[in-house]
């Protein structure tokens, strides 16, 4: 602003230069060169601004692009970070997952090994446990075997074979015994002939202390009814007792092992539709067994031996 205050002030001199002196206008001349070439270095200095402005809004607007480049750089680095500490979170969670699979695999590995071990335990009892089944069975079939030798060797003198049957059924001995030679006819008192044929069984019986004698008693299925009798149920056990008590009181054996059983018309053998039937179902059976308790023995796994 000072520069253009002076510059009209030399105008304003040069339109009156008629009023000044020759002097004052070459000093005012002189001036005014000056004064123009200040205001063109001024120009000049003024381009230079301009250009070095240019030059700062340049820079300024790339410093501006590098600041928001920067800014981009930052929000996708900050949005990797964040992913990857999901990405961490998520692996320590599996990682924690599997340490707890890993745990329990171990657990039901120690487990399984454990059911192993007791499962071949298992077996091993059990086989011993078969074996000495195997083993009583084949005692026990051989002591059956000549128990019935016996009985068939000592009932066969004098007896008719019809009326007598020795059989070996599973682990038992039974006698059949035919109703018309131990029982007068229609009731339950023993025939001279049932008093040979108990001895005889008697003394069999007394040799094997180990074992029980059940006595049971079967009839047809012809009614029967009478003052002592009501029906066949009474009549088979009626028999059966008439059995037993001539066992003991005739012939010493011990009433422990006894048992009086009556099994009625059923259970038969043959059908009773005809004589020879009614015949064969009218019977006394004698079984010969293991007495209960050794029989439970020998069914009881705690009670099997444990040595090799």
């Amino acid at each position: 602003m000072k520069l253009y205050h002076s510059i009209w002030m030399l105008l304003a001199l040069v339109s009156l230069s008629s009023c000044v002196t020759k002097k004052k206008f070459t000093a005012l001349q002189t001036q005014l060169t000056q004064t123009q070439t200040e205001l063109a270095a001024a120009n000049k200095d003024l381009g230079k601004c301009g250009v070095s402005l240019n030059d700062y809004m340049s820079r300024l607007s790339l410093c501006e692009q590098d600041r928001s480049n920067a800014q981009n750089a930052r929000k996708i680095y900050e949005d990797q970070i964040q992913f990857l500490k999901t990405q961490l979170t998520d692996c320590q969670s599996l990682r924690d997952k599997q340490l707890s699979q890993a745990a329990d695999l171990t657990q039901l590995n120690k487990s399984a090994n454990d059911n192993i071990k007791e499962t071949l335990s298992q077996l091993e009892r059990k086989d011993k446990y078969i074996n000495l089944l195997q083993n009583a069975k084949t005692r026990a079939d051989s002591v059956n075997l000549a128990l019935a030798v016996n009985l068939t060797s000592v009932l066969r003198d004098g007896i008719e074979d019809q009326d007598v049957e020795v059989k070996v059924d599973k682990t038992v001995v039974f006698v059949n015994l035919s109703d018309k030679m131990l029982y007068q006819s229609g009731s339950s008192t023993l025939t001279p002939r049932a008093q040979e044929v108990l001895s005889k069984i008697a003394q069999i019986v007394s040799s094997r202390p180990d074992l029980e004698v059940m006595v049971e008693g079967y009839t047809d299925n012809v009614p029967i009814k009478n003052n002592c009798i009501d029906d066949n149920w009474d009549l088979s056990v009626k028999r059966a007792t008439s059995v037993v008590r001539a066992l003991q009181t005739q012939y010493k054996v011990d009433p422990n092992r006894l048992i009086a059983a009556g099994r009625g018309q059923y259970n038969t053998l043959a059908s009773n539709d005809t004589e020879a039937g009614r015949a064969t179902n009218r019977r006394t059976r004698i079984i010969i067994l293991p007495k209960l308790d050794q029989f439970y023995d020998l069914l009881d796994p705690k009670k099997v031996p444990t040595g090799k």
